[in-house]
């Protein structure tokens, strides 16, 4: 994968898709279903061409690169601490989990049979969700330590929910993943932000002028 700012741009966002998912499931039991579709079939995309063919366009991340934008360009004040502690809770997740291969084994095929269903019931099935659910319970959430989600009571003992806040945040751990191929850090993160913020308003100029 090219160490591009442009891939760079596009992993973060996804993560940041991710994290503003995880937000308004668990404070509000919904969210839009299209920006979690473009999370579960990415997670499906094990032989794309391109990073950008992981997402199927710039247009499906257009919920993470704003956020991205809203995150990385606000006064310090601002920042909205729920998504940048998940955001951060991604990153370290994924380098916990690049150094368990069996782990990483048991993650794959999880996710192979949620692929295989939801050939038959479609992206955002519920039982789509709940395998998915399961995979991340049977693999990153043994990590440790666990990402701890803020919300309301009623939707975090949700079933459904619950199941979807999973799948959200397996969503993200693949952000990270290409993130790191792509090139991104840490450091990358703190020190080249304003790229990062130039680089996502010109793809969301472009979704726009589309």
């Amino acid at each position: 994968m090219e160490a591009s700012n442009r891939n760079r741009t596009l992993a973060l966002a996804a993560m940041f898709q991710s994290a503003v998912l995880v937000k308004e499931l668990a404070w509000h039991g919904r969210c839009d279903l299209d920006p979690l579709q473009t999370l579960v079939s990415s997670l499906f995309a094990f032989e794309a061409e391109s990073l950008e063919a992981v997402y199927g366009g710039v247009e499906h991340l257009e919920r993470g690169l704003r956020t991205l934008v809203e995150q990385l360009d606000a006064p310090s004040g601002r920042i909205d601490g729920e998504i940048s502690r998940y955001l951060i809770n991604l990153v370290n997740l994924e380098r916990r989990l690049m150094k368990q291969p069996d782990m990483t084994r048991t993650l794959r095929q999880g996710i192979e049979v949620a692929q295989s269903q939801s050939e038959v019931f479609g992206l955002t099935h519920e039982n789509v969700m709940a395998r998915l659910g399961q995979t991340y319970q049977d693999s990153i959430s043994q990590l440790g330590p666990r990402i701890l989600v803020q919300g309301e009571q009623a939707h975090l003992s949700n079933q459904d929910t619950a199941a979807r806040i999973r799948t959200a945040l397996l969503g993200g751990i693949r952000g990270a993943v290409l993130w790191r191929q792509a090139g991104g850090s840490r450091w990358r993160l703190l020190l080249g932000r304003n790229a990062l913020v130039q680089e996502a308003r010109g793809m969301l100029e472009h979704i726009v002028d589309d």
